[in-house]
């Protein structure tokens, strides 16, 4: 049985990749029962099986293959649609009024479900029809732009899908949460429109505001937080690692010039003039140690200093053991292995979770609790609408 804040809700994800799977697997991680809907296998086709580490994106989900372009399949998907509180589509605009499985027929069989479509540019505007990926987002919402160049002078390539994960799952997650909890207060469902590039415009809300306010367009360097000081940068090491400061606040800045023996930096902080020199000095003094030699005398010295650490020093970092961040994974068809858990505030936690096998289906058994009768679920099946 489903544990956590969401226990009882039922979400039907017709998505495969992308901002709205992101979302789902958060969702299921809160406790919600996630049906992952997707087209049974063409025949003779290999059924496409995602590698072991790819496996905690199904954690606590089930799986149904139904075919939406058959009759006979839209009407056993709205069977399930019946009894679910939220249908998550990640298809382009119109896709799925064209299958016959949009909010307006769902809500003629549900009226208080929460139906959120996931596109990359909305269900509106001349940009709908757009394909598009995260850096596409990111280009158009301005990420790109104030992000500080490289030594060619080009945007730098993210080191993560910040569109998909925060301007698009985190979004999508935020906008259902918020329609349960005004379903619980009205008793109505709502339909949401959540578009990736519109949350990016969210992230870059305090460049985008002061450019309506003053007329003055921002980019990299303008501000503290783009590359303006010296105090808010990365440094090479002397093992040709890299360190992370952020001594904003001028009592850290002021702590870490004087741990360094750059004290005459101090009431320069924010001086235009000379952050080029003060760079410099940094860069000199801190390719006189190695990362960890300066992690172990800055980082609890109040001079907000971190280091850059690479995905297997994340892995067995100390504070992500202590946060219960790795749990193990079970899977009917591997021995166990490691992944992360559920990280954010409120979900629940274990150190074990047993993942379901992806080589099989709830298809049938999902039908049935619906009140599909068992004649037509095996005449599905005979004739390949489910799987």
């Amino acid at each position: 049985m489903s544990e956590g804040p969401l226990a009882g809700t039922t979400v039907l994800d017709l998505s495969t990749v992308g901002p709205a799977t992101r979302c789902s697997r958060l969702l299921a991680d809160y406790g919600a029962r996630v049906v992952k809907v997707g087209p049974p296998p063409k025949a003779g086709a290999t059924p496409l099986v995602p590698p072991f580490h790819a496996y905690s994106g199904q954690r606590g989900q089930q799986r149904v293959q139904i075919d939406l372009r058959s009759e006979r399949g839209r009407a056993a998907f709205l069977r399930l649609a019946a009894a679910a509180d939220v249908v998550l589509e990640s298809f382009r605009p119109g896709v799925v009024d064209r299958l016959g499985v949009g909010y307006e027929a769902v809500r003629a069989v549900n009226p208080g479900i929460v139906y959120c479509s996931t596109s990359g540019y909305g269900q509106t505007g001349p940009y709908a029809q757009r394909a598009g990926h995260d850096i596409n987002y990111l280009a158009v919402g301005g990420y790109l732009h104030m992000s500080e160049r490289t030594a060619e002078g080009r945007p730098p390539l993210p080191g993560a899908t910040v569109a998909d994960i925060a301007a698009g799952g985190l979004h999508a997650a935020a906008a259902i949460l918020a329609a349960l909890v005004a379903r619980a207060r009205t008793g109505e469902g709502t339909y949401l429109d959540v578009a990736v590039a519109d949350g990016v415009l969210w992230m870059l809300s305090l460049y985008i505001d002061e450019y309506l306010a003053t007329g003055e367009a921002p980019g990299p360097g303008h501000y503290v937080l783009t590359g303006r000081y010296a105090c808010y940068d990365v440094y090479p090491t002397a093992d040709d690692r890299w360190l992370a400061v952020g001594a904003i606040e001028p009592a850290f800045w002021a702590n870490l010039c004087r741990l360094v023996g750059l004290e005459r930096w101090i009431d320069h902080q924010t001086d235009d003039a000379v952050q080029d020199a003060i760079r410099a000095d940094l860069r000199a003094v801190f390719r006189t140690r190695t990362r960890d030699e300066w992690v172990a005398l800055l980082a609890d010295a109040d001079t907000c200093v971190a280091p850059v650490l690479d995905i297997a020093e994340v892995a067995a970092d100390p504070q992500v053991a202590a946060r219960g961040a790795i749990v193990e994974a079970v899977h009917p068809q591997r021995p166990p292995f490691r992944q992360l858990g559920p990280l954010l505030a409120g979900t629940p936690r274990r150190d074990r979770y047993e993942l379901p096998d992806v080589t099989t289906t709830d298809t049938t058994a999902l039908l049935a609790e619906a009140g599909v009768p068992g004649d037509e679920i095996e005449a599905l099946l005979a004739e390949g609408v489910i799987a």
